[in-house]
């Protein structure tokens, strides 16, 4: 019976951690940095031509 329980926590911690990381309010998903981006500029951190320059960094290195 003791293995049985020990086999019920190891399944638990298992999928406690390897849970994928897709199911909402569990794990943020990583943001792009062109999502960072566009957050800073809507919060009034960076400048219109700061923001420009940016992007066109970030869309030139996305096509590469």
């Amino acid at each position: 019976m003791d293995i049985i329980w020990w086999f019920i926590w190891l399944i638990m911690l298992v999928w406690i951690f390897l849970v994928p990381y897709d199911i909402p309010g569990q794990r943020n998903k990583k943001e792009r940095p062109l999502d960072i981006l566009q957050k800073r500029f809507a919060r009034g951190a960076i400048d219109l031509k700061e923001y420009q320059r940016n992007k066109a960094v970030l869309e030139k290195d996305a096509t590469q």
